[in-house]
């Protein structure tokens, strides 16, 4: 099943965030593809915003992994992995345990590890539109 979501602006990211958790339902894996700047980071807040995260959500492109915490649904997970060589570096900082925990995990730059994506991944593609729209693509 897929579903497109598009944002017009950015005062739309909370409804198209509260719209993409309904739609998802009980997935918990998602692996974000666009191209560099589309917004898969800004689109990712937007996600911990609805999922009331509080922390300060923000690119874990140097830390490879963020963990947030939200009162209502616990840990999340927020994994950038375009600066990684190998799947190796990826499994020596636990991703699998991350994965399978039951926890949200957003993954951005996920093509870089291909064997370690679960089979239950959601995959979401960001498509730019113009300079300020974006639509949403999310496939079951």
């Amino acid at each position: 099943m897929t579903k497109e979501i598009i944002v017009k602006r950015l005062e739309d990211l909370p409804c198209a965030a509260k719209e993409f958790i309904d739609f998802v339902g009980q997935r918990r894996v998602f692996s974000f593809k666009g191209k560099m700047g589309a917004g898969k980071t800004t689109f990712i807040k937007a996600l911990c915003s609805e999922l009331e995260v509080e922390d300060n959500v923000c690119s874990p492109t140097f830390a490879i992994c963020n963990v947030y915490f939200s009162p209502r649904v616990g840990e999340v997970y927020h994994f950038d992995f375009y600066r990684l060589e190998s799947e190796e570096q990826a499994l020596d900082i636990g991703v699998e345990e991350n994965f399978y925990s039951g926890n949200y995990c957003f993954m951005e730059w996920a093509e870089n590890i291909p064997s370690l994506i679960p089979e239950d991944c959601t995959a979401v593609e960001i498509l730019e539109i113009d300079e300020y729209q974006r639509k949403i693509r999310i496939e079951l």
